[in-house]
């Protein structure tokens, strides 16, 4: 036996650790990354800045280090969600409804869509505003179980949310690098500098 294991040993070890290594074959499907994952994955690579944040202090206190970092502290923001406005009402924000006096505007949107890092937004948080009106700067509130898959998925809980009055003006912003005006990619879109505070809430 000994013989044997001295003959055919090495080779047995070397197809075990071939196995192991490539124990899912070639045809296997691929391995699907959670579809939080996929989102930041895909927001990142759009050029958006993302802040994850356990609880509403650490989105207080990302905030600030926001309008620390960009020097925003004596500058107004746009914040037309009322309701926005009494969640951040402690932060001491210098707030306006015109956008001509804004230097970055604070809102949400509907959802945050997995399969390519976009925003889907609506008259509910724009209103009738077109995107380029809009300041260059955005800080989006969201929370993870606003995460879906695509866009016919956000659009289905838009419906489904909202059965009464359907939202007009909906809308994804998904090019975040305001400097690549080159890329054709982002042609005829709005780039936005974008900052996204995602709350924990699932």
């Amino acid at each position: 036996m000994s013989l044997f294991r001295k003959i055919f040993g090495s080779k047995s070890k070397e197809s075990e650790e071939e196995l192991k290594s490539d124990n899912r074959g070639r045809y296997m499907p691929e391995i699907k990354l959670p579809i939080d994952e996929r989102f930041t994955i895909n927001f990142k690579a759009n050029g958006g800045k993302f802040l994850y944040c356990e609880n509403l202090d650490e989105v207080f206190q990302n905030l600030g280090h926001i309008i620390d970092e960009n020097e925003w502290v004596e500058e107004q923001v746009l914040l037309l969600d009322s309701g926005l406005e009494d969640k951040f009402k402690s932060c001491d924000l210098l707030t306006t409804k015109k956008l001509n006096q804004a230097t970055f505007f604070l809102t949400t949107c509907e959802n945050l869509i997995a399969n390519d890092g976009s925003l889907l937004i609506s008259s509910k948080q724009i209103f009738e505003k077109k995107l380029p009106e809009l300041p260059l700067n955005f800080i989006v509130f969201a929370t993870t179980s606003q995460i879906v898959e695509n866009i016919g998925e956000g659009l289905r809980g838009i419906k489904s949310k909202n059965r009464q009055r359907i939202p007009t003006n909906i809308t994804t912003i998904k090019h975040f690098k305001s400097g690549d005006e080159k890329d054709f990619l982002s042609y005829g879109s709005s780039a936005k500098n974008l900052y996204l505070l995602l709350l924990e809430d699932l």
